[in-house]
């Protein structure tokens, strides 16, 4: 027992946090280390090994230190935890199992609580800084509040889809919700990617969600990202563009087709309403070629940048009005004046009748730019005159600016349906080249 074991000098400091100590104190009042385990320290203080022997170090043998009286074999270096000993209760210090190397168990047990004190602002980690907060697009003073309304003016923002504008290598596309529609149900994809041979090839493709349908704004999203995919997957491969655009459609329409797989339940609730659907036109520019495929009546317009030259439209509408005017029934201007001109006769989605790619190649024979929009934009600029007016004269250099004139050309026009154009320049094409 620790009491059996000779006196030792009285300690004036606890030997752990050098807290003053009183006489006949076994453990230190601050700290709660074990005041009866503290050896009489030595004259010279030599630094202790705390397992086994010392190293040879500058060709001198250090010896390992040797408690007095503690009986261990020379060279055995005891740490405080292996030594008898009792608490100041009487029960014994070592009681439970050998500690793991390392491992203390000679102090008292700690409380279940420790006052808390106040954190020192030295300390204090650096505040990381706040998202600042979004300002309004109408009034550009008041902040936006998590309900999407202005503090200041109380304008409602935008929401995300509503205004889209983007721009890949040569191409750029921009939507808005335009200026009498709820929501935008237009959807768009532009990129750019290479044809085996190395030669550059650009895409765009632009989706009309069908109002009277369900989720609209789901099906033109769901279709420009499987025909996008899909021309970024073929083109690269060598699959003609034609063949690619072709492939593409018909992607577009499986991913339309596929958000009609919905529980019964659903249709329970809404047993009258259509399917998702919308249309699509889509454009690939290559070196010297152009392809254009289209199900609906979003088009796609080539603008030259000789403007002395002709523009043209490149896509046929699928609609009552077109329908009217191959069968000879009606002129262009009558057909499109009437309230039906609109209805389309072709579409993707699980209900149209039978989905009908049309595709069309072309060799312009002169640069300029492809323009691939919705009726948000050509019910402002129908012929291929019209819309030749409003592209810019340096749409080819600065695509983006391009579709963002046209969009604002709709707006401008009163806006009454959601807007989205992608503008698409067609480099010079090679020597020799000529129209298909």
């Amino acid at each position: 027992m620790m009491s059996q074991m000779p006196q030792q000098a009285a300690l004036s400091k606890c030997p752990s946090c050098t807290e003053p100590l009183e006489s006949g104190d076994l453990f230190c009042g601050a700290c709660g280390y074990d005041l009866s385990v503290v050896p009489v320290p030595p004259q010279d203080h030599p630094t202790l090994t705390m397992a086994g022997s010392a190293a040879p170090e500058d060709g001198v043998d250090w010896p390992a230190p040797e408690p007095a009286g503690s009986g261990s074999t020379p060279g055995e270096v005891l740490l405080p935890a292996d030594l008898p000993g009792t608490d100041s209760g009487g029960k014994s210090l070592h009681a439970q199992e050998p500690a793991a190397p390392g491992v203390r168990f000679d102090r008292p047990p700690e409380p279940d609580e420790y006052p808390l004190q106040a954190p020192d602002p030295r300390a204090a980690a650096p505040a990381v800084p706040e998202e600042p907060q979004p300002v309004c697009v109408a009034c550009r003073a008041g902040q936006v509040d998590s309900d999407g309304y202005c503090e200041n003016c109380g304008h409602a923002q935008p929401r995300e889809r509503d205004h889209m504008e983007r721009e890949s290598g040569p191409v750029a596309a921009v939507s808005d919700r335009g200026l009498r529609h709820h929501r935008n149900e237009d959807a768009f994809t532009v990129d750019h990617t290479a044809l085996p041979d190395g030669s550059p090839a650009t895409l765009a493709i632009v989706c009309d969600g069908v109002s009277s349908a369900t989720r609209p704004d789901e099906a033109s999203a769901a279709a420009a990202q499987a025909a996008g995919d899909t021309l970024l997957a073929a083109l690269p491969r060598g699959t003609h563009p034609q063949q690619a655009m072709h492939e593409a459609i018909v992607a577009a329409a499986q991913a339309v087709n596929a958000l009609a797989e919905e529980p019964a339940s659903a249709r329970e609730h809404a047993p009258h309403q259509n399917a998702p659907a919308c249309t699509i036109v889509g454009a690939v520019v290559t070196s010297g070629l152009l392809v254009v495929g289209w199900v609906g009546d979003s088009r796609a317009y080539w603008v030259p940048a000789d403007r002395g030259a002709p523009a043209a439209r490149l896509t046929e509408d699928d609609s009552w009005a077109a329908q009217m005017v191959a069968a000879g029934l009606m002129n262009e201007a009558e057909a499109y004046a009437d309230e039906r001109a609109h209805a389309i006769t072709g579409w993707l989605g699980a209900d149209a009748y039978e989905l009908e790619p049309h595709t069309a190649s072309f060799k312009p024979d002169r640069p300029g730019v492809v323009v691939v929009c919705t009726d948000g934009l050509w019910n402002y600029a129908e012929t291929a005159e019209e819309m030749s007016e409003v592209v810019p004269a340096d749409a080819a250099e600065r695509p983006l600016h391009s579709a963002r004139v046209l969009v604002g050309h709709a707006l401008d026009g009163g806006g009454h349906d959601n807007v989205t154009v992608a503008v698409v320049p067609f480099p010079a094409p090679p020597q020799g080249a000529g129209s298909a």
